[in-house]
C-alpha cells in the first residue's frame, strides 16, 4: 500500500482526503475539526514513509485558489470596514503579534535556542510559511556566525515542529472559548446590524399615510434623513395602484407596502402612520412580482442605481437574495452572478425585465476563465514585488498575500470595462473548499515526515514546548482581550483569529462552527496586515536573538 501511495501522488491526495473529510464531521463533546481534520490525516499519513509527500504544487495551488476566492467575495466588506471597525482591528492584530515576536524572543532565551531556531518557531507557531521563507533569504544573505547549513536548517526543523501545534492550538483554543462563553451563533448573527442587513430575516407591511412628517416630501429625501433600511414597493392611492419610487411623495390615505427587518418596519411605521391589514401585495393585476437570478454580463458588478431600473422598466428591486442570506438591496448594491433579485414591476413588462436580468441557470454554472486566470495572475504578480524596508530589508506578499491583496481590490472593484472579477456564489464556494482541501492534505502530508523525525531529537520536546507556548499565549490573548474587552463578537473573532494566524485551516473549523459567511469578513480584514507584519518580525526576532 505504500509503495501504491509512493508512485501516485493523485491516488495519495484523494486517499488523505477520503479519509480526512468524514473524520471531520466526527463531533467530540459537540465540536467537530470540520474541514482542518485532512491537515491531521496528512501528518500521519506523512510520517508513514520519508517520501510520502504530495508536489509542492499542490498545496501551493490550493492555497492560491482558497485566498483569492475569499478575498473576491470580501472585498467591498473588507474596504467598507476600515469606515467602521477595520482600522481598530487591524491595531489590535499588530499589536498581538508584536506581543508574540517579543514572546518568541524570551522563550529563545529561556529555552537556549539558537537564532535561527528561535526565528523558525516563530514563523511555525504563527504557521506563516512565507515568514519561514524570508528568513531562508536573510539567513542567506546575512548570516555570518558558524556553520550556513546548519543555520539554513534550523528554520525549518522549528517550523515544522510547531506548525501542527500553531494549528491545533488555535482550534483547541477557539473550540474551549465557545463552549465557556457559551456563544450563541445564530443570535450574534442577527445583531451584527453594523455588517449590514445581509444577517436579518426580512418581511413585508402595509402602512398607512397618516402622519404630517411623512407627506409632501420625496421618498428618497426621507429615506437619507431618516436612515431607512427598507424597500418601498407598492401605492395605492383610491382605486389606482403604482409603484413608489424616489420621486414618489406620499398624501394622507395613501397605502404603501414595505419591505425590511421587523424593527426597521416598526419605525418607519411611527413616522409614516400606522399598519394596515389591506393585502394590497395581493393584488396582482396590474403590479406583479418575480424572482430573478442575475446571470447577464450587461448588469453583472453594477449598482443598482445605475441600471435605472425605474425608468427604463417601471421596476423596482425590494429583496436581493445572495447565497442563503436576503437582504434590502439600495443605489449602492453591486450586483454579483447568481444573486437572486426580486423584481416588481407591470405584469406586461416582467418578460423584458427578465431578459434584461438573465435569469439562465446555465450562465450561473460556468466562471469566465479568462478573468478568473487574469486575476490570479495578477495576484501572483502582485505577490513576487519586492517592498523595500529600512534596514535592507526586502520582503514580498507571496503565494498567499499576492492573490488575497489582489483578490480584494477586484472584488470590491467588480468589474473593469467587459472584464467581470467576481464569481457566482456557488462557483466561489466550491472553488473555496477545493482549494482549503488541496492546501490541507498538500502541507500536511510534507510536514508530517519532520514533524515526528524531530520529535525523537534531544531537543524536539523543547521546539515543540516552545511553540505550544507561543500558540496557546497569542490565541487565549486574542480571544479574551478582543471578546472580553473589545467585544467583537465571536463569529468575527474566530475569522479574525484565522487571519492573524494566516491559517485556513483555523477559518475552516470558524465556519464550520458559524455556519454563516461572517468569519470570512473577520479574516479577510485583518489577513493582509498579518502576513506582511510577520514576514518583518520573523527577520526582527533574527535579529535581536543574535
Amino acid at each position: 500500500m505504500i509503495d501504491l501511495l509512493l508512485s501516485n501522488p493523485l491516488i495519495l491526495l484523494f486517499t488523505v482526503i477520503a479519509v480526512g473529510y468524514p473524520l471531520g464531521r466526527v463531533r467530540i463533546a459537540g465540536v467537530s475539526l470540520g474541514v482542518a481534520a485532512v491537515l491531521f490525516t496528512g501528518l500521519a499519513v506523512g510520517a508513514l514513509h520519508p517520501e510520502m509527500k504530495l508536489p509542492e504544487l499542490v498545496y501551493q495551488l490550493g492555497l492560491v485558489l482558497f485566498v483569492y476566492t475569499v478575498g473576491l467575495s470580501n472585498g467591498p466588506g473588507f474596504f467598507a470596514s476600515f469606515r467602521r471597525r477595520g482600522l481598530r482591528d487591524n491595531i489590535f492584530v499588530a499589536l498581538i503579534l508584536v506581543f508574540a515576536a517579543g514572546l518568541s524572543v524570551v522563550v529563545g532565551k529561556l529555552f537556549q535556542l539558537r537564532p535561527p531556531l528561535a526565528a523558525g518557531i516563530f514563523a511555525g507557531s504563527l504557521t506563516n510559511t512565507p515568514a519561514l521563507a524570508a528568513l531562508l533569504e536573510a539567513i542567506k544573505s546575512t548570516w555570518r556566525q558558524g556553520d550556513l547549513a546548519t543555520a539554513l536548517a534550523d528554520p525549518v526543523v522549528g517550523y515544522s515542529v510547531t506548525y501542527p501545534v500553531g494549528v491545533v492550538g488555535m482550534i483547541v483554543a477557539l473550540a474551549l472559548a465557545q463552549k465557556i462563553w457559551r456563544v450563541d451563533y445564530a443570535a450574534e448573527a442577527q445583531q451584527l446590524r453594523s455588517l449590514g442587513a445581509s444577517v436579518r430575516q426580512l418581511s413585508s407591511v402595509t402602512l398607512r399615510v397618516t402622519r404630517p412628517a411623512a407627506m409632501g416630501r420625496a421618498v428618497s429625501d426621507l429615506r437619507h434623513a431618516e436612515a431607512w433600511d427598507v424597500a418601498f414597493g407598492r401605492l395605492q392611492r383610491g382605486e389606482h395602484t403604482e409603484l413608489v419610487t424616489g420621486e414618489t411623495v406620499f398624501l394622507r390615505g395613501d397605502l404603501v407596502t414595505v419591505v425590511g427587518a421587523p424593527e426597521d418596519l416598526e419605525k418607519v411605521a411611527l413616522f409614516v402612520g400606522e399598519m394596515s391589514a389591506e393585502p394590497i401585495d395581493l393584488d396582482r393585476d396590474e403590479l406583479d412580482y418575480r424572482r430573478i437570478f442575475v446571470s447577464s454580463p450587461k448588469v453583472i458588478g453594477r449598482r443598482l442605481r445605475d441600471l435605472d431600473l425605474a425608468h427604463r422598466f417601471g421596476a423596482v428591486v425590494t429583496r436581493l437574495r445572495r447565497g442563503d442570506v436576503e437582504f434590502v438591496p439600495h443605489g449602492d448594491t453591486v450586483l454579483e452572478p447568481g444573486d437572486r433579485v426580486r423584481v416588481l414591476t407591470r405584469r406586461e413588462s416582467l418578460p423584458v425585465v427578465t431578459a434584461f436580468f438573465g435569469d439562465s441557470y446555465r450562465a450561473l454554472s460556468e466562471i469566465d476563465i479568462l478573468a478568473f486566470s487574469v486575476g490570479i495572475g495578477l495576484g501572483l504578480l502582485l505577490g513576487l514585488v519586492p517592498i523595500p524596508l529600512p534596514g535592507g530589508i526586502t520582503l514580498r506578499l507571496g503565494l498567499a498575500g499576492g492573490p488575497l491583496l489582489g483578490a480584494l481590490i477586484l472584488g470590491a472593484r467588480g468589474r473593469t470595462g467587459p472584464m467581470t472579477w467576481t464569481l457566482p456564489y456557488s462557483a466561489n464556494l466550491t472553488l473555496r473548499q477545493a482549494g482549503l482541501v488541496l492546501f490541507l492534505a498538500g502541507i500536511g502530508t510534507r510536514a508530517g515526515g519532520a514533524f515526528f523525525s524531530t520529535l525523537h531529537r534531544a531537543d524536539g520536546i523543547r521546539i515543540l514546548l516552545a511553540g505550544a507556548a507561543i500558540t496557546c499565549s497569542v490565541a487565549v490573548l486574542t480571544l479574551w482581550i478582543g471578546h472580553r474587552v473589545l467585544k467583537i463578537p465571536l463569529s468575527l473573532l474566530g475569522g479574525m483569529l484565522g487571519g492573524l494566524q494566516t491559517q485556513p485551516a483555523v477559518l475552516g473549523f470558524a465556519l464550520e462552527q458559524t455556519r454563516n459567511e461572517l468569519p470570512n469578513l473577520g479574516y479577510a480584514t485583518v489577513y493582509p496586515t498579518a502576513i506582511v507584519l510577520k514576514i518583518i518580525l520573523a527577520q526582527v526576532v533574527l535579529a535581536l536573538m543574535r
